[in-house]
């Protein structure tokens, strides 16, 4: 494809390496470009509308044109636009927001580390989990358990943690030491004839046997995303995270709960950790803190994390971690305001009133031909296309199902994200009735075009 001389398109072509992207691809494609928003909505550069229904990437969760976070950002912007945490050294924003997300953890935590991403959030939860171990005698308790599909970012560390197909192919990772259960997936791995329940008990069960094949000895934390995001909007079975909660306890083992999409009402409370039963040890969250409008995270550690790292620190001189940008008084000021914000609106029952009405939506999808599972809580969903709605086949993956539906989405003004043939959803907090039937209409059509485009090639 030819690009018009100079223009936005050929100079991305030509000079931006985009994340996520088949380069080769984008070569001849192009980007898409988003020049502004306006609330669930987002304006590509030639002005046509679209309905962010997946918030950016499961982030913007009051949309895209808040004026009170501009404001924060540049009222802080005039004060002190930028300050260090290093050597004992601290501002306001960091302060006041560590001693809010205390207060608004699901269970009682003691310290508020910041970071720049959920990455580095989880990147940061292992070192620590490190350290405490060392600081404890524990010299061999290092290994970290997360699940196939399970999404927690894309440094080495946390990259190693991740269990997406898409992630470790061409990066010689994971490294040693990550090891990836059972993905919980009900719909997709239940076996004949099994319950919900059974099927948590062996996924259970399937961790223990983890645990005592790698060593209790040297398995030092569990992690999880309440509901799992980017592998495919995974809610798993009732009764699954006492049950793993309590494999977890028999064996000493900390539990780190990724709050990174499901955090700050996404699930209907405030914390996935309140949805799904989970009373972690280690909390990281990030996205949503800010709204997304400045890159921020934060990982919560319990007291009984945090004393063996006092202790250490104290023996080795200093906690020799730590980033330029940890609690940068912007990006910390922004996120206080979104917290505010969240108060002020009661977003978690604007949450609890809309979703309802965009679970129904969601579920009604099961009657399209295409769709085998419909799946969600709050405002967080996806529906998943197969082949043969009986057997659950899937479609041959050269076949792009997925793909196909999701650009007839964009053809209609509707953004989804395509994972594989998922198609997942997760608007800003803010959709009303009115847009999430809009939204839902655009991907009933979507589902349409995509069949009609499925049977065409399949005919050929």
């Amino acid at each position: 494809m030819s690009f018009q001389p100079n223009s936005p398109a050929a100079r991305d072509v030509a000079y931006f390496l985009h994340p996520y992207t088949n380069a080769k691809a984008h070569e001849e494609q192009g980007p898409m470009i988003i020049e502004r928003g306006e609330g669930v909505y987002v304006y590509d550069d030639a002005g046509k509308p679209y309905i962010e229904a997946m918030a950016g990437l499961w982030c913007a969760s009051l949309g895209f044109s808040e004026s009170r976070l501009v404001k924060a950002a540049t009222d802080q912007m005039n004060k002190l636009p930028y300050y260090h945490t290093f050597a004992h050294k601290a501002h306001l924003p960091g302060i006041d927001l560590a001693e809010r997300l205390i207060k608004l953890a699901p269970v009682p935590m003691s310290k508020v580390f910041f970071c720049g991403s959920g990455s580095e959030a989880n990147d940061t939860a292992i070192k620590l989990v490190w350290y405490y171990n060392n600081a404890r005698g524990r010299h061999a308790k290092k290994k970290f358990i997360s699940r196939m599909k399970g999404y927690h970012g894309v440094t080495i560390a946390s990259a190693s943690l991740t269990g997406t197909p898409v992630n470790h192919p061409g990066f010689d990772l994971p490294l040693a030491g990550f090891k990836h259960t059972s993905n919980p997936h009900y719909y997709r791995f239940g076996q004949e004839g099994e319950t919900e329940e059974q099927f948590a008990t062996r996924m259970a069960n399937d961790l223990e046997q983890m645990i005592l094949d790698e060593g209790p000895e040297t398995v030092a934390a569990f992690i999880a995303e309440p509901i799992m995001g980017a592998g495919g909007v995974i809610v798993p079975p009732k009764t699954y995270y006492e049950k793993v909660q309590a494999v977890l306890k028999k064996y000493d083992v900390l539990m780190i709960a990724d709050e990174v999409i499901c955090g700050f009402g996404r699930t209907g409370n405030f914390w996935g950790c309140e949805t799904m039963g989970i009373k972690p040890d280690i909390l990281t969250c990030a996205k949503a803190l800010s709204s997304s409008y400045l890159p921020i995270s934060a990982v919560m550690i319990s007291d009984d994390v945090y004393q063996p790292i006092a202790q250490a620190s104290a023996d080795l001189g200093v906690l020799g971690h730590g980033y330029t940008y940890s609690a940068h008084p912007v990006c910390a000021a922004v996120a206080l305001e979104t917290l505010k914000i969240y108060e002020e609106r009661d977003i978690v029952g604007h949450v609890q009133a809309v979703s309802p009405h965009f679970q129904k939506r969601l579920h009604a999808l099961i009657d399209h031909p295409l769709i085998g599972e419909t799946r969600g809580r709050g405002l967080i969903g996806a529906v998943e296309i197969v082949a043969d709605k009986a057997t659950k086949k899937p479609f041959d993956p050269k076949a792009g199902a997925g793909a196909l539906v999701n650009k007839a989405a964009t053809e209609h003004g509707l953004i989804v994200r395509a994972i594989g043939d998922n198609i997942a959803f997760t608007p800003p907090l803010i959709i009303n009735d009115s847009q999430i039937d809009e939204l839902f209409d655009k991907m009933v059509k979507a589902l349409d075009d995509g069949q009609a485009a499925l049977q065409k090639a399949k005919a050929a």
